[in-house]
C-alpha cells in the first residue's frame, strides 16, 4: 500500500515539478521556491527509488519492510547531492564518485543498523 501511495505522490509532484519548471524562474519564486524544487525532486526519486527497491526484494523472493525504504531513501538523495555539486560547478568523474561512495556508506549503515 505504501508502494502505491508513493507512486502516485510521485507522479502528482511530477506534475507540479514540471509547471513550476515552465512558468517560473528561481528568481521568481524565491528561496522557499527553490527549497520545495529540491524537495519536489526528492519525493519524486525517492517514489522511483522505492519501487526499484521492491523490485529487488520481489526477485530476493523477500518482503521489503522497513530496511527497503531506508535503503530508498539513502540512494535517493544521490540526485540532490549531484545537483548541489553542479549549482557549485565543479561536477567532474570524482565528485561523482564521491557521491556514490557516500551513498554506499549510508547503505553501509542502512544494513548494520536497522
Amino acid at each position: 500500500m505504501f508502494n502505491r501511495v508513493m507512486l502516485l505522490v510521485s507522479l502528482a509532484l511530477m506534475i507540479v515539478l514540471l509547471a513550476m519548471m515552465n512558468f517560473t524562474t528561481p528568481m521568481e519564486v524565491g528561496p522557499l521556491g527553490v527549497l520545495l524544487f529540491f524537495t519536489t525532486i526528492y519525493v519524486i526519486v525517492f517514489g522511483i527509488v522505492t519501487w526499484l527497491v521492491q523490485i529487488v526484494y520481489r526477485m530476493n523472493k523477500k518482503k521489503m519492510g522497513r530496511k527497503g525504504r531506508f535503503y530508498a531513501a539513502v540512494i535517493s538523495f544521490a540526485p540532490i547531492m549531484l545537483l548541489l555539486v553542479r549549482s557549485f560547478g565543479s561536477l567532474s568523474i570524482l565528485t561523482g564518485v564521491l557521491v556514490l561512495v557516500f551513498v554506499g556508506l549510508g547503505c553501509f549503515l542502512v544494513k548494520k543498523l536497522v
